[in-house]
């Protein structure tokens, strides 16, 4: 095959433009809370995204000139350092603990999120061994269970931290690959029943989980508490208009929205550009999931298709549910934007994933205009 084509110049250049936005906006929603929490350094949230943007970038620019063909050979190995990495979460001393959930290790006074390399790591064992095994498929026990197995084993370690957000995203994307690879529908129908129980008991078993979900149904029934959030964000969809305040000029970010340069960053952008800032931002990340389907339609084999679709259907998985959230149609979760979100674990892991997917375009046969 001629590894000498051109990479997907759109998907490169739409992943610009939303970084260059998400830095930004980075800026523009955290300058408040830097202000009142770091001593007065307004530029705290800013400095630090731009200490993992270049790495990030390094980091796509690696995986992008890597053949994706060496990374499936990998992935049991990334596997397997993914699961020993939430473990090391769970132990004490090792895994720092913020807002109640244990999330992150602390690595030389900086802290990462396993999993966010869960995630990728998932992906690129599932596309490479599926590619292998799809006549299994037809098979529940000895085609789909066994994959089963190993989401579960995700699942109860991420659950363990609480991450319920990474859990969702895991296994959406999975069952995606899954379906691609030629799962049988009514293997994920009888599925989804007992699927949609556990969520429900994992909600109304936890305080803090079931007071987000009556929350919200009617978060103002409890403005000033559960619903603070909610209300808030939609406060500031709302005051944005049409091309709103202006750069800069939110005022819902003045520590009214909690962390609104995190899971809330949409919010603040509606407010300051409107809905035609919005609108902008959608429109990209529709242009990169269009670009991401061509990709794994036109891969040269299996492997690449699969890890191309689940690639896109990880960022379209959670920009789905952040502007669900953001928009109280869901309850509320911590799901950041991809690209906009503060987060310099998330950043890197996302900029590797797109390198990955701009060298299976390499090899991909298509129109790259």
């Amino acid at each position: 095959m001629n590894s000498k084509k051109p990479f997907d110049f759109l998907i490169f250049m739409t992943v610009l433009l939303l970084l260059s936005l998400g830095t930004i906006m980075v800026f523009s929603s955290g300058a408040p809370h830097a202000y009142h929490h770091m001593q007065g350094d307004t530029y705290h949230f800013l400095k630090r995204q731009l200490v993992y943007l270049p790495i990030g970038l390094f980091a796509m620019f690696v995986t992008m000139n890597i053949d994706y063909r060496k990374l499936g050979k990998l992935s049991p190995l990334l596997l397997i350092g993914s699961i020993g990495l939430l473990v090391l979460v769970l132990v004490p001393g090792i895994g720092a603990v913020y807002n109640g959930a244990r999330r992150w290790i602390n690595i030389g006074g900086q802290t990462v999120q396993p999993s966010e390399f869960a995630k990728l790591a998932v992906i690129l064992f599932f596309s490479h061994s599926l590619s292998k095994r799809r006549e299994k498929l037809k098979y529940f026990f000895r085609g789909l269970f066994p994959y089963l197995i190993l989401l579960g084993i995700f699942a109860a370690l991420l659950m363990k931290q609480p991450h319920l957000s990474a859990t969702l995203v895991i296994c959406s994307v999975a069952a995606i690959i899954l379906f691609c690879a030629g799962a049988k529908i009514r293997h994920f129908v009888l599925l989804g029943v007992p699927a949609v129980a556990g969520v429900f008991a994992l909600v109304i078993t936890s305080p803090y989980r079931y007071k987000r979900l009556v929350s919200f149904l009617d978060p103002w029934s409890d403005p000033q508490g559960g619903g603070w959030q909610v209300v808030q964000s939609l406060y500031a969809i709302g005051s944005g208009g049409l091309f709103g305040r202006g750069l800069g000029k939110s005022l819902q970010k003045f520590l009214y929205i909690p962390e609104p340069y995190n899971d809330f960053i949409l919010a603040v952008l509606a407010e300051e550009l409107g809905f035609i800032g919005v609108f902008t931002v959608l429109l990209l990340f529709l242009i990169f999931i269009w670009r991401g389907i061509k990709i794994s339609i036109n891969a040269p084999d299996v492997f690449g298709c699969l890890l191309a679709a689940g690639i896109t259907s990880l960022i379209a998985v959670q920009v789905i549910i952040n502007v669900a959230v953001v928009t109280s149609s869901m309850p509320v979760t911590g799901m950041p934007l991809p690209f906009f979100s503060y987060g310099g674990t998330s950043l890197v892991f996302l900029l590797s994933g797109i390198g990955i997917l701009l060298n299976i375009s390499k090899h991909s046969n298509y129109d790259r205009v």
